[in-house]
């Protein structure tokens, strides 16, 4: 008898312990290192608003007049400055001896070329210049503009738990709860 007492006594003890094991355990337990987790009711969530300056580009463009310059060659003055340069030369070339023939060839080939091409101008009755032209174009340029936003950069959220008041900055805003972690030790 006494061995079944002593089963129906360690059965008892068991049974009592296991009880207030299974009445600690919490559903809010998340891990082993006795943190729980619960929930807070939020009495204010109160956005933290930043300034930022903005630049924004913005491109103008309007229309303008650009001018621009075109030479103008003589008309016609091709064949007389060849046929110039051909006399020239012969001519330079029977008065020139020796090493001196070929300088007075050269010579004379364009001294003839610079009067047959002047006579060509005067004959065809062109003469060299410059034309101005204008033409539209379209001139763009960029500047920027500054100006201030607001950007809400969080939230500032105070909430109730167990009686007592907490603040606590969170980057969004909870709602009408919060989840907090509740870390239950001994005071030592």
């Amino acid at each position: 008898m006494n061995s079944k007492l002593k089963l129906t006594a360690l059965a008892t003890t068991a049974l009592l312990l296991g009880s207030n094991a299974w009445a600690d355990h919490d559903y809010r337990t998340a891990r082993n290192d006795r943190a729980m987790f619960d929930y807070a009711r939020v009495v204010s969530s109160q956005p933290i608003v930043d300034y930022v300056t903005v630049k924004t580009p913005v491109r103008e463009c309007w229309q303008d007049v650009e001018y621009y310059r075109v030479d103008r060659r003589a008309e016609g003055t091709g064949p007389g400055t060849i046929l110039g340069a051909v006399i020239g030369g012969v001519i330079g070339h029977q008065v020139g001896s020796g090493r001196g023939n070929d300088a007075a060839t050269v010579a004379g080939s364009l001294i003839g070329a610079a009067i047959g091409n002047d006579a060509a101008r005067k004959r065809n009755g062109s003469e060299y210049g410059v034309e101005r032209h204008s033409r539209p174009v379209e001139r763009c340029k960029t500047t920027y503009r500054n100006h201030q936003e607001e950007r809400i950069n969080g939230y500032r959220v105070t909430y109730r738990y167990n009686g007592q008041k907490y603040v606590t900055e969170m980057p969004y805003d909870p709602g009408q709860k919060i989840r907090v972690r509740v870390d239950v030790r001994p005071a030592g």
